[in-house]
């Protein structure tokens, strides 16, 4: 059983295959954090789907833990945690199931976790868990006859059986271990305080990445998300702002917080999210353009006053340059309308 709805258990509804998996999330539809129910839609048809595909190639930089070799990933080396920086951290795990199929995924909407038996504690309990539902269709089910070690009771009233629970539910920042004794500002969501420098309320402390809340007035196109993306870049720019500090220069602020930009992937699908791609903040002051072609892309388009302000940007769609840039330099777009997105017109050779 899955259970969460951010990127982690999207990775593993995909990923792990000749499994019988309980998906439980708590919206209506997977993905939340990052897509609207069309490009849920969209990417649940994969879910569907029998037969395996060639993975696509991975056109970026992989992190691993120092010294590991690929020799070196075998079954006995799974219980050395590696990296958890990008879409890497299930290399060297097998996710493959014993069954003869490649995806058998159901999906609880709506629900969380109620409470969590062992299997003393069901029998205890005198509950009955109910069957893996065969038909996507058919929503009865019957009771389970089978023992499993660990049983989910949901807050929809029902009962699983699973062999173990992967919680994914999100990010918290830990700032415990830090607040003892120091008087740290915190931000609404709990993260440390830090302005356009990296710098906490204290002085010479720096905060970057899950366990920091940007509370500088932002660019109108970027926002912050508990992304290993934007915890890199905090990183690197912190690090700039503490040499810079130590030797008395100053430093502008980086580029990489004038747009909001994610690049990764899901269910074998390159996914791009730029700026306000789910319109963050726009309020009802805004419209949204879309093109779907079923099983190769996904592509919406927020716009605001005739200029767009974010997008998302699902397949090889080659779009992601021009889009970037159309949002930095706010061009009117007004009187190319729906044209902007037409097949048939090649717009990043237009607006290169």
């Amino acid at each position: 059983m899955i259970i969460g709805n951010g990127g982690i258990a999207l990775e593993l509804a995909y990923e792990i295959e000749g499994c019988e998996v309980i998906w439980a999330i708590k919206d209506k539809a997977i993905g939340n954090t990052f897509f609207d129910a069309g490009a849920a839609e969209f990417l649940t048809s994969k879910l569907i789907a029998e037969k395996p595909e060639a993975k696509i190639a991975h056109k970026r930089t992989r992190y691993t833990t120092e010294g590991r070799k690929k020799e070196a990933e075998t079954k006995a080396n799974v219980g050395h945690i590696g990296s958890a920086l990008g879409p890497d951290w299930h290399e060297g795990l097998n996710l493959k199931g014993t069954k003869e199929f490649s995806h058998k995924i159901h999906i609880e909407t709506m629900c969380e976790v109620k409470k969590i038996y062992l299997l003393k504690e069901f029998r205890f309990s005198k509950k009955n868990s109910l069957n893996f539902p065969r038909d996507h269709h058919n929503q009865s089910v019957t009771t389970d006859k089978e023992i499993w070690p660990v049983y989910v009771e949901l807050t929809n009233e029902k009962i699983y059986g699973c062999d173990f629970i992967v919680s994914a539910t999100g990010v918290t920042p830990n700032v415990e271990p830090f607040l003892c004794g120091n008087k740290f500002a915190l931000g609404e969501d709990g993260g440390l305080k830090v302005d356009d420098h990296m710098c906490t309320s204290l002085p010479d402390v720096y905060a970057a990445g899950d366990i920091c809340s940007a509370s500088w007035q932002p660019s109108p196109f970027w926002q912050q998300m508990r992304l290993w993306t934007q915890a890199r870049q905090m990183g690197w720019y912190a690090a700039k702002c503490m040499a810079a500090a130590t030797s008395g220069d100053s430093i502008d602020m980086d580029f990489s917080f004038e747009l909001f930009a994610h690049v990764t992937k899901f269910f074998n699908y390159k996914v791009v999210l730029l700026g306000k791609y789910n319109a963050q903040s726009l309020g009802s002051d805004h419209e949204l353009m879309l093109r779907c072609t079923k099983g190769q892309e996904y592509i919406k388009v927020v716009m605001q006053n005739g200029r767009m302000m974010g997008a998302v940007l699902i397949g090889e769609t080659d779009l992601e340059e021009t889009f970037e840039n159309l949002i930095l330099n706010q061009m009117n777009l007004s009187s190319y309308g729906e044209d902007l997105l037409d097949p048939n017109i090649d717009i990043e050779d237009y607006f290169d």
